[in-house]
Order: C-alpha cells, then sequence, then structure tokens
C-alpha cells in the first residue's frame, strides 16, 4: 500500500547543519518547513483523491468486469487486480498534481526524496513493525474476536493464490512491493498529513488520523488496527525526517515480508 514535516507561520526550524531556530514541537524536527503555510493546497484535494480514486475504480471494475464476463472477485486474475490499481491510483495522482501545482510541485510540496539514512531506517521499522508491533496488537486481539491467524492472512492469501508463475509473482511484487508505497505514501503521507499540518493540527493527532484514513481505505476491518498502526508509524518517521524516504522503505519492507512469506509457504 511517505514526505516533510512543519507547522505554520509562528514556527522556527532547525535545518541541516545549523543550530539557529527552536522548533517547540519535537516530533515535527526535520529538513526545512514543510509544509510550505504559502502553498494553497489543503483538504480540498485529500477530499479529491479520495472522491475521484473511488469513482475511477468502479467505473473500471463495471467496464472490466462487464467486458471480461466475471460475476465475483475470486474470478478476477492477479494481471486484472494489478490493472485495477491504476484507476484506484490515478485518483490520488490526479489529486497530488493538482496540490502540486498550487506550490512548488509534487516533489518539493510532499518530500519526495529518500537519502542514503532513510534505507537503514525504514528498513528496520518496516521490519519491526511486521515482526514485533503487529504481533502484539493481534496477539490478544484474535482471541478477544475470536478469530485466527488464518482470517487475518485470508486477504494476502487471496491475492498470492492469484499468482501463477514467476510473472505472476514479479507482478504481485511490483503491485505491492513497489508501487503501493510510493503512491500511498505520497498521498496519506505526503498530501493528508501535510494538509492536516497547515491547519496546524497536532503532530501526533494528524500523524494518527493519517493512519485511521488509510486504514479505513482498505476496507479490510480485521486487517484495520495492523495498518492503523503502521499509518500512524509512518506518519511520524515523514514528520521527523521532513521527506517521505524512510516511509515509503518502512512501507515497502513491511509489505515484501508478507509477500516473501506467501511465496515461501
Amino acid at each position: 500500500m511517505g514526505p516533510l514535516r512543519s507547522a505554520g507561520r509562528g514556527d522556527s526550524f532547525v535545518h541541516p547543519g545549523s543550530h539557529r531556530g527552536v522548533n517547540p514541537d519535537p516530533v515535527s524536527v526535520g529538513a526545512g518547513a514543510w509544509p510550505d503555510p504559502e502553498s494553497r493546497w489543503g483538504l480540498g484535494e485529500v477530499a479529491l483523491g479520495i472522491v475521484a480514486s473511488q469513482v475511477l475504480l468502479l467505473v473500471a471494475q463495471v467496464v472490466v468486469f462487464g467486458l471480461a464476463g466475471w460475476t465475483s472477485v475470486e474470478e478476477v486474475p492477479l494481471w486484472a487486480t494489478a490493472v485495477l490499481q491504476i484507476p484506484l491510483w490515478a485518483g490520488w495522482i490526479a489529486a497530488l498534481a493538482v496540490a502540486g501545482s498550487k506550490g512548488h510541485g509534487v516533489v518539493r510540496e510532499f518530500g519526495f526524496t529518500i537519502r542514503g539514512i532513510d534505507v537503514p531506517i525504514g528498513l528496520g521499522v518496516g521490519l519491526g513493525v511486521q515482526f514485533i508491533v503487529v504481533p502484539l496488537i493481534y496477539w490478544p486481539l484474535l482471541s478477544i474476536l475470536g478469530r485466527t491467524q488464518d482470517d487475518l492472512a485470508e486477504p494476502a492469501r487471496n491475492l498470492a493464490d492469484k499468482a501463477s508463475g514467476a510473472a505472476g509473482w514479479v507482478l504481485l511484487g511490483l503491485v505491492v512491493v513497489v508501487g503501493a508505497p510510493v503512491v500511498e505514501e505520497l498521498f496519506y503521507r505526503g498530501l493528508l498529513l501535510g494538509a492536516l499540518r497547515k491547519r496546524r493540527w497536532p503532530a501526533v493527532i494528524a500523524a494518527a488520523v493519517s493512519g485511521a484514513v488509510f486504514a479505513a481505505m482498505h476496507f479490510q476491518p480485521l486487517q484495520f488496527p495492523g495498518l492503523f498502526v503502521l499509518g500512524t508509524i509512518l506518519a511520524l518517521l515523514v514528520l521527523r525526517t521532513g521527506r517521505l524516504g524512510s516511509a515509503i522503505v518502512a512501507h515497502a519492507t513491511f509489505n515484501a515480508v508478507t509477500v516473501v512469506a506467501l511465496l515461501s509457504a
């Protein structure tokens, strides 16, 4: 399925190589003022992206299902599942483009950069969330809900079942490990999180809201707690570093563990 950090006009920021300026919000100390308070994008573009992505996805599903004669999701092959990500991502990308045009472009507005240090940080966070945080969340939760690990893994397993041969697994990897982390971090941690910070929402609350929307938009109730925690942690990474790099790597690592586990099984 990240970018920068900042607050409003009255804050000072600590820049790399400089000891001047004190930011009263320790969560959002990073590289430069983000989001730019002068840029004119905000929650309107977030709403545009959510609505556009769902409308485009619905239209694409109606057309593709009609042409192929499919009557249920179970009949959809992996290649079609991958293709149907395009209209979903297109809605988000359109919103990002609109927002970027109102500022300094997508790269600068949403911290779409990566540095060398982001790789080990992202790897560590992604592995930590997958192997430590998520199990701790679901250890009591599954028992309370009367569910099992098989129930939790079902969506990913259903997707993997559609993969046949090397080409299918490569396609699955491209969608889950490459495409989703980049596009989702740009939208949920770049655009949404940035829009909340532009409205001067406290960093931790903005991160939690970003995580909640990210989790809710997956439409998987049992997976919501884990996705919420993942999304919130990724948002805090973005607020701390001032860019999406480490969040994208962490997101990709988290997803890659699932793909490798399914392939091994």
